[in-house]
């Protein structure tokens, strides 16, 4: 039994001065404050001083990081990954796949699939970011709007297809990216839906009519907004303009500086709210390496100064979250609180009722430390590493 303090807590949606938690079997058992409780005895007391207890982050969209790529086949890639991720606050995470040959993509669905099983049945003896679920991004995208997705893998929505990713993932994608102008989306738009998938519009050429068709049939999310899809033009609005005042669609950032200029930042948290923006890093292989060649899925792209590229595109990021709620503060001029929803409580949205990001008695002790900046002192994952 653990008794954490520190100076304030965020839930994030709440602000608590003087906290108390009290941590029993990796559960939160409860949230009080010193004034109203003392310190029950026969605990181990642990007192973060000056610091912020925040829910740990939950990134959505990740496809790597350490020199190491999720869809690997090395036993050493995951705790790699999952090691770095919990360094930069992140305590669940969905590993994201890339475009691949198909029995590349099934192999690998298999293996995630076998670590979030594993995952849920330890109990944490390290600090790992805990995968909950897969992001399916790629191959049913357009070639038009593909950024880096190997042409040669990329193939035609169908439901036969799409129930071979499923079974090999063994029920656990929780998100899928789909190009919703492709023969056969909708009907795999229906299906994913049907069993719980969260389905996201991104890599795509889409029409705002195509796009408002999509979100009829249950689409409720889109990728990294801006990035791979039809620009936002004032008489061709496309995905974008239907993302920015539709209040159904949740829609993902990369707020590097790279992918998207500040000013833009500033105007999708403005334009959207801050409930319905979810930080995400789409980092990779090369997150925190040295300029360099790195493996994203079955093909090689290079770093240099800290920006992913392969055949001049962007090949996702090198960005941490902890870097990217730093960088919302700046752009969006957030506090502390307001940019903690956009890593926290609005993927737990997504990910569904287990990993609500957010801190509450019965929930895990997912527990992300804090400096005022947002820079991270401490990750404590369902209990371990106070």
């Amino acid at each position: 039994m653990i008794a954490i303090t520190a100076a304030t807590l965020f839930t994030p949606q709440d602000r608590i001065d003087q906290p108390l938690l009290l941590v029993e079997d990796g559960i939160i058992s409860q949230i009080t404050t010193r004034k109203h409780r003392e310190i029950p005895g026969g605990r181990q007391v642990v007192d973060y001083g000056n610091a912020v207890l925040a829910p740990g982050f939950i990134d959505i969209h990740v496809h790597g990081a350490s020199g190491h790529d999720v869809m690997e086949a090395s036993t050493e890639a995951m705790p790699c990954i999952e090691q770095s991720l919990a360094k930069h606050g992140v305590s669940a995470y969905l590993p994201t796949t890339v475009t691949a040959p198909l029995e590349a993509t099934l192999a690998a669905l298999s293996r995630l699939a076998d670590s979030i099983e594993r995952s849920a049945k330890e109990i944490p003896g390290q600090q790992r970011s805990r995968p909950i679920g897969i992001h399916l991004e790629g191959p049913f995208i357009s070639h038009v709007r593909r950024g880096v997705h190997p042409v040669d893998n990329l193939l035609r929505p169908s439901v036969e297809i799409f129930e071979r990713f499923w079974e090999a993932s063994r029920g656990h994608i929780r998100v899928m990216t789909i190009a919703p102008e492709l023969d056969g989306a909708f009907e795999v738009i229906a299906e994913a839906v049907s069993r719980g998938v969260c389905v996201s519009l991104g890599h795509s050429d889409a029409t705002l009519e195509i796009t408002r068709a999509a979100v009829d049939a249950g689409a409720r999310h889109a990728t990294h907004l801006f990035n791979a899809m039809r620009p936002l033009a004032h008489r061709d609005p496309g995905i974008v303009g239907e993302a920015l005042i539709n209040p159904h669609v949740s829609v993902e950032i990369i707020a590097d500086g790279i992918h998207l200029d500040p000013a833009i930042v500033k105007l999708i948290v403005e334009a959207k709210r801050q409930d319905n923006v979810i930080l995400i890093t789409d980092g990779t292989a090369a997150t925190g390496m040295p300029d360099g060649r790195y493996h994203l899925g079955t093909f090689e792209f290079e770093v240099k100064d800290g920006v992913c590229l392969s055949e001049g595109k962007l090949a996702g990021s090198t960005l941490t979250m902890d870097r990217a709620i730093q960088n919302v503060m700046q752009f969006a001029e957030y506090d502390l609180q307001q940019a903690l929803t956009l890593a926290t409580s609005n993927p737990g949205r997504v990910t569904g009722p287990r990993n609500t990001g957010q801190l509450r008695v019965g929930g895990a002790a997912d527990i992300v430390v804090l400096g005022p900046a947002g820079e991270v002192r401490n990750t404590i994952i369902a209990g371990f590493g106070t």
